[in-house]
Formats: structure tokens, C-alpha cells, sequence
């Protein structure tokens, strides 16, 4: 139980090994999810966010069925299905159709798999929901790579990436190359929620990948402020979520997917209340 004197209780909770993990994979994903989060946003790819999480869990199954480290199975299966659907997915018009086609495949594969496997598979189930208190140094190691890329690539394509996100037709246009930008995208969002679904699961993944982003959006007027807010956000919730789930008996993807969400409500209620 904590206390009152918040300087002890963050001391107390350092001393594991297992948290001071948990917070430093947990403030790298948050960062990467808050950026790349952002342009899910304004490329409208929240379906397509969803889709690649349940693509990992069923990489997570196969990698588990052949003996594997669960998360190379996500990496792998994230990195096919973000690569498909930014090849049949060009335009935005008929994104949704080829999303769904990918994911009934995904999904698929991942009933295939956890059928052919004999026995417990609780690393592959501990996905679902997250597990970030059980991360360990590899995977910690494996996700500051992964998010030292994808945050690098952004960088390099931030200005062309921003443009086609926010007007396809016009940066094409101008001579854009749209298509090999979205399927660039699309690799780094795939990178992105392998790493993030260890946060907060598959099933609540828009926790950290959608919600805060929408709400710096919201409450924001330019990219630039939208990203730091988005990131901020994310932070903020993983480290509140990490520490009261470290004192309290409730698990830490419920706790950050409750803050994002109470978080999300009150920008909606600003928001309508600077227009009334």
C-alpha cells in the first residue's frame, strides 16, 4: 500500500529489478507510441492499428508453438501484415477493405497455431492484456532498438510523411512519392505496436497507440504541439499506471487505459464546451 510521502514510496518501488524494467521499456514505448500515434491519427489507420496488434499475437502464437521468443514472433508477424496492407492499402478509399482481409488472415493463423500447441501457453496469452511487469532485459534491450529506429526513420521522413498525411491528393500531386511513404509507415507502425502490445496487451493496444493522440489533437492547433502533448500524455499515464498497479492489486493495462480514457472524456468535454 503506498503512502503519503511519495519520495519513499517511488524508493521502495526502485528497488525491484523488475520495475525499474518495467518503467524504462514502459517510458520508451510511451514516447514511440505518442509519436508514431499522432500520424495514426491523421492518416485515419486506428482499424489498421487494431489489425496488426491481433497480427502479433498470432506471430506470438507461432514463435511460442516452435519454441521461440514470443516477441520475435511479433516483430515478424506486425512487420508481413503492416508490409501487406501498406502494398494492397495505397489510398485511403479502400484501406479498410484490405485491413480487414489481412487481419481475418492474421487472425486465422493465430487459432491455427494455439490449436497445434500442446502446452501452456501463458506467454502467448499474457499478450493479450499485457505483461509489462515481467519484461525482461532482452526484451528491454530488443525495444530501445526498435524504437531508436522507428524514432529515426521519422525523423528522416517527418516533412514528407506530415504532408501526405495531411493532404494524399495534393502531396501526390507535387510529386510525392505517397504510396512508398504510407508503406514505409506502416513498417514503422508495425514495429510500433509489437513493442506497444507488451504495455498494454493486444486487446487494449489503442490505449497507448490511438487515445492520447486523439486527445492532443483535440486540444492542440500544430503537429509540433500535438506530438509533445501526445507523447506527454502517454508518459504520464504508463508511469501513474506502473505505479499503482506496483502498490495496488489492479493490472497495469487497466490502470493506463483508464487514465488515457478518463483523460480523453474530459478533452471532449472541453472542447464542446469552448463551442457552446
Amino acid at each position: 500500500m503506498f503512502s503519503f510521502n511519495l519520495v519513499q514510496d517511488l524508493y521502495n518501488m526502485w528497488q525491484f529489478g523488475f520495475m525499474r524494467n518495467a518503467f524504462f521499456a514502459g517510458t520508451v514505448i510511451a514516447i514511440v507510441a505518442g509519436i508514431v500515434g499522432y500520424f495514426v491519427v491523421i492518416r485515419k489507420l486506428s482499424f489498421a492499428a487494431h489489425a496488426l496488434s491481433h497480427a502479433g499475437f498470432a506471430g506470438a502464437a507461432g514463435a511460442v508453438l516452435f519454441g521461440l521468443n514470443p516477441l520475435f514472433g511479433l516483430l515478424a508477424f506486425t512487420g508481413i501484415g503492416g508490409l501487406t496492407m501498406g502494398v494492397l492499402g495505397k489510398k485511403a478509399n479502400n484501406r479498410d477493405v484490405q485491413t480487414g482481409t489481412v487481419l481475418a488472415f492474421m487472425l486465422g493463423l493465430g487459432v491455427l497455431f494455439i490449436s497445434l500447441y500442446k502446452g501452456y501457453a501463458n506467454e502467448t496469452y499474457s499478450l493479450l492484456f499485457g505483461e509489462i511487469l515481467g519484461i525482461s532485459k532482452s526484451a528491454t534491450f530488443i525495444t530501445l532498438i526498435a524504437a531508436i529506429v522507428v524514432v529515426a526513420i521519422i525523423l528522416i521522413i517527418f516533412r514528407k510523411l506530415l504532408f501526405a498525411s495531411l493532404d494524399e491528393d495534393v502531396a501526390e500531386a507535387k510529386g510525392l512519392r505517397v504510396a512508398l511513404i504510407g508503406i514505409v509507415f506502416m513498417l514503422l507502425l508495425a514495429i510500433t505496436t509489437s513493442i506497444a502490445i507488451q504495455v498494454v496487451g493486444v486487446l487494449l493496444i489503442f490505449a497507448l497507440l490511438v487515445t492520447p493522440a486523439a486527445i492532443a489533437q483535440r486540444v492542440t492547433k500544430t503537429p509540433l504541439s500535438a506530438l509533445v502533448v501526445a507523447v506527454v500524455i502517454s508518459v504520464s499515464a504508463t508511469w501513474i499506471g506502473l505505479f499503482v498497479a506496483f502498490y495496488q492489486p489492479y493490472p497495469v493495462s487497466f490502470m493506463i487505459i483508464s487514465i488515457v480514457f478518463i483523460e480523453y472524456l474530459l478533452s471532449y468535454l472541453y472542447t464542446k464546451s469552448k463551442l457552446a
